[in-house]
């Protein structure tokens, strides 16, 4: 059974930097994709920023040049660093994950949540 569990979410001020964990534990073969999406209180989750096994990245054009998603293979984990953070930023962030397990079944995966808030 495959997990993912974010961390790193909490509250930040304006123009500040933050540091998002989506690490995947459990029976792994390979790790296809991994997303990170957010979702504002009244609003409809939204894709921030991808990257797939050979390493090519995209973004949002809300948070391009200020969010670097990145990944750590040996540890099956995946990085959002966030600068020049922004009040819109405020949402719960989400990692989903298209992995390829032990038993080479493949299957979409989503972490539980960690909240960001921005605000002075």
């Amino acid at each position: 059974q495959v997990q993912l569990v974010e961390s790193g979410g909490g509250l930040v001020q304006p123009g500040g930097s933050l540091r998002l964990s989506c690490a995947a534990s459990g029976s792994i073969f390979s790790i296809n994709y991994v997303g990170w999406y957010r979702q504002a209180p009244g609003q409809q989750r939204e894709l921030v920023a991808v990257i797939i096994s050979g390493g090519t990245t995209n973004y949002a054009d809300s948070v391009k040049d200020r969010f670097t998603i990145s990944r750590d293979d040996a540890k099956n984990t995946v990085y959002l660093k966030k600068k020049s953070m922004k009040p819109e930023d405020t949402a719960v962030y989400y990692c989903n994950a298209r992995i390829t397990t032990g038993t080479l079944g493949t299957g979409t995966y989503w972490g539980q949540g960690t909240q960001v808030t921005v605000s002075s």
